[in-house]
């Protein structure tokens, strides 16, 4: 019989993020010091804060919050150099923190072939004759960002489809979930693939009638052919990651917890901060490989704090929509197929126990209900081995990424376990146009199922997968609170009761990702003496009507108390 443990009580406190009783929680700090550098006032002001959860008026002075209440309160803050700004109405909320995303993808989409909102097969080879057009014959044409789920030809598209598009280029487009991708002929066979090929463990290549591969590889057998795109190095990687930051800031987001770094990229990311380039904070989880050289300086701080690493991202399985996520029983629209195991238990184990004496955060890639279950198997074996006296951290705030389909009875135990689900709202209201088919209706009862992991006693670290998805908070915001398609679609298979209260989606990207990242103590609320990061919406998410919601505008992104985007 599983025990609530420790890391279960804890993390059930954190709900409501650790902060004084109301009575004792200061509203300024004292006024006898120099002014403040800056004054927000002229719209509401949400907190976060158990404490006051609205206020009127905050002062921020050397990059921390010295005043948060009423508009009267505040002009003992005032001085000749402060920077007053008044919102016009404009609402203010916490910093926003994208709870999983990839910094340097969102800035490669910008800079390759964007194929987000593609609509059928004949449009994708639209668009990729076209970039063909402006590339050398022979040249790579490298694409992200489709999805075949609403496409009128009902099926992926293959090799042929794209070399009737650009025959004489190299072309790659890799599937908006990263876990697939099609390539055409000239591709496959600079990647040596071909009718003989045999998929490696944790991957699979598609075949037609006729034993050729189609173009379509998942997961670990899109290796070679991802390869051919070559990797960005030097300046124009640090441009593409500074680009993406800069994309980030301007939607309103604060701060990044970035998935699936090398670990050589630590010191990039750390230079671009250094020379005043790394618009907003990131929070990285580096690749596995970068376990052992990262359990030696854990955690890895910027001297401004600006970038920590102190996690390591691993893979359960792939993703549902290319049938890679890891089930119980098969696909319901593919008897036999149970999705893909990405990782071995005995080298997890063993990176699991390494990580538990060394203090490092594993941040785990699990989608399936097998995946998922899987995971929580492999963390309760590896705290067993490992006991708290023998960790670096007693309570190691171990991850959940994604958690998107997990059995019922499976919900209480990451409460138990200490496990923190890292989930997507947008997966949802993408991936539920096509979930039924994929599983069924019974297994949608623990598909995405924000209010009941809530109700377990967890918190959950919202993000966006970006560039898996836009990467937008608004949209984040939206599908946690409406759980209906952009268009106002809802069945109940998509089981609306899951939806979470605007508060619980507030926090799910302010106050739930700083505990994510050991950070509740600096981030996350409006509160005096955390560092002052805010977002500024042009109307009120937490009043306006749900579809609205997708309408207003980011006015203003400050991190520690400087402008970093403004539309005004």
């Amino acid at each position: 019989m599983r025990l609530l443990s420790i890391f279960a009580a804890a993390l059930i406190a954190a709900c409501s993020p650790s902060q004084p009783e109301p009575d004792a929680l200061p509203q300024e700090a004292d006024r006898a010091e120099a002014p403040a550098s800056m004054i927000l006032h002229g719209g509401p002001i949400h907190t976060a804060d158990d404490a006051a959860a609205m206020v009127e008026a905050v002062a921020v002075r050397d990059g921390r919050i010295v005043y948060a209440g009423d508009e009267a309160g505040v002009d003992a803050f005032r001085g000749d150099e402060t920077q007053v700004i008044d919102l016009q109405g404009a609402a203010l909320y916490p910093g926003f923190t994208d709870s999983h995303v990839h910094v340097l993808g969102v800035g490669s989409r910008e800079r390759t072939l964007n194929l987000e909102g593609t609509l059928s097969v004949t449009e994708l080879q639209d668009r990729v004759r076209t970039a063909a057009e402006e590339l050398p014959e022979g040249a790579v044409l490298f694409g992200r960002g489709w999805i075949e789920t609403h496409w009128p030809e009902g099926r992926f598209p293959n090799r042929e489809d794209l070399d009737e598009a650009a025959p004489g280029h190299a072309v790659i487009l890799v599937r908006a979930d990263g876990h697939a991708l099609v390539a055409n002929s000239l591709a496959l066979e600079r990647a040596g693939i071909t009718a003989d090929s045999v998929a490696p463990d944790g991957g699979e290549i598609l075949h037609g009638e006729d034993g050729e591969p189609t173009g379509m590889l998942i997961d670990t057998a899109m290796g070679p052919v991802r390869a051919l795109a070559g990797r960005q190095e030097g300046d124009e990687r640090a441009d593409t990651y500074a680009e993406g930051a800069n994309v980030m800031a301007s939607l309103g987001w604060t701060g990044a917890h970035d998935m699936s770094v090398p670990y050589s990229d630590v010191d990039m990311i750390e230079g671009l901060a250094a020379s005043g380039r790394l618009p907003i904070r990131v929070y990285v989880s580096v690749d596995p490989d970068g376990l052992a050289a990262l359990a030696r300086v854990t955690p890895r701080v910027a001297d401004d704090g600006r970038v920590i690493t102190r996690a390591v991202k691993m893979y359960m399985d792939g993703a549902l929509g290319s049938r890679g996520a890891a089930l119980l029983e098969p696909y319901s629209d593919a008897p036999g197929n149970q999705g893909l195991m990405l990782s071995q238990e005995d080298e997890t184990l063993s990176a699991f126990t390494e990580a538990l004496r060394a203090g490092i955060q594993m941040n785990v890639h699990a989608i399936g209900d097998r995946g998922n279950r899987l995971l929580l198997d492999w963390v309760e074996e590896a705290y067993a081995v490992v006991p708290v006296e023998e960790r670096a951290i007693a309570d190691p705030r171990w991850r959940d990424e994604h958690t998107q389909i997990v059995e019922p009875s499976d919900i209480p135990r990451f409460a138990e376990l200490g496990v923190i689900p890292s989930m997507q709202p947008s997966h949802a209201i993408g991936d539920l146009f096509f979930a039924p088919d994929r599983l069924g209706d019974d297994r949608l009862e623990g598909a995405y199922a924000w209010r009941a992991l809530i109700d377990s006693g967890v918190v959950i670290a919202g993000g966006s997968d970006a560039p898996v998805e836009r990467g937008d908070p608004r949209i984040e915001f939206y599908a946690a609170v409406a759980r209906r398609g952009m268009d106002g679609t809802q069945t109940e298979q998509w089981h609306p009761d899951q939806a979470v209260t605007r508060q619980e989606a507030l926090r799910m990207f302010t106050a739930w990702p700083a505990y994510a990242s050991f950070r509740e103590d600096e981030l996350g609320r409006i509160a005096v003496g955390l560092r002052a990061d805010f977002t500024v919406f042009s109307e009120d998410i937490m009043t306006i009507p749900e579809a609205d919601i997708l309408t207003v505008e980011p006015v203003m992104t400050i991190v520690d108390g400087e402008v970093v985007y403004s539309s005004r």
